[in-house]
């Protein structure tokens, strides 16, 4: 390179060395100046990637802690013996209906969902004839109770001389699976 300068004349070694200054300038703004931002977000990256592994680690450590209250709770509380699970929700629905003033004129099939790790759901539709204040003593006083028992769909509509209102309620009770049963697929049990 240094022979080729020397054959050259001032000027065209001027203008070769500013030739190659550009040229540098140009492969500088093409390919260095645009990664100068990579190492701050390799940074950012590097220390999310450490608060995440710290995170998901400090999680892993209360496994055990975790575990034994999972056997505590599944321990504690009262729990119904399957086979009178669908009984008992009957029972509590009719006592809280009674108990507010109104009687129940439909009941459908009990169906039994044990698809949660944890509980068997109880599904009970119902159709009721009743008065405003009656039925929402009624509602209230089934998700106050300590039965785990909630309304999941309500349909209602007046009644025609539109004194009462009649209501169609799908209600479900969550009770605690035992511990040593195994899950069973979806069934049903009649109820009456």
């Amino acid at each position: 390179m240094k022979k080729y300068l020397d054959q050259l004349q001032p000027m065209e070694r001027r203008l070769v060395v500013a030739v190659m200054v550009v040229v540098f300038l140009v492969l500088n703004f093409v390919f260095i100046w645009p990664h100068f931002s990579d190492w701050s977000k390799l940074s950012a990256r590097k220390s999310g990637a450490r608060t995440k592994l710290n995170l998901y680690q400090s999680a892993t450590n209360m496994i055990p802690e975790l575990q034994t209250d999972v056997k505590k709770f599944e321990s504690s509380g009262g729990s119904v013996a399957s086979e009178d699970q669908a009984i008992n929700l009957m029972r509590t629905i009719q006592a809280q209906a009674a108990a507010c003033g109104f009687g129940i004129q439909n009941f459908s099939r009990s169906i039994t969902h044990t698809e949660d790790p944890f509980f068997v759901e109880q599904v009970q539709n119902i159709v009721v004839v009743a008065k405003e204040d009656e039925l929402v003593d009624f509602l209230y006083k089934l998700g106050s109770g300590s039965s785990m028992i909630r309304v999941r769909d309500l349909e209602m509509q007046p009644d025609p001389p539109h004194q009462r209102l009649h209501a169609n309620i799908r209600l479900v009770a969550s009770y605690q699976k035992s511990s040593g049963a195994a899950p069973e697929k979806t069934s049903t049990a009649k109820a009456k």
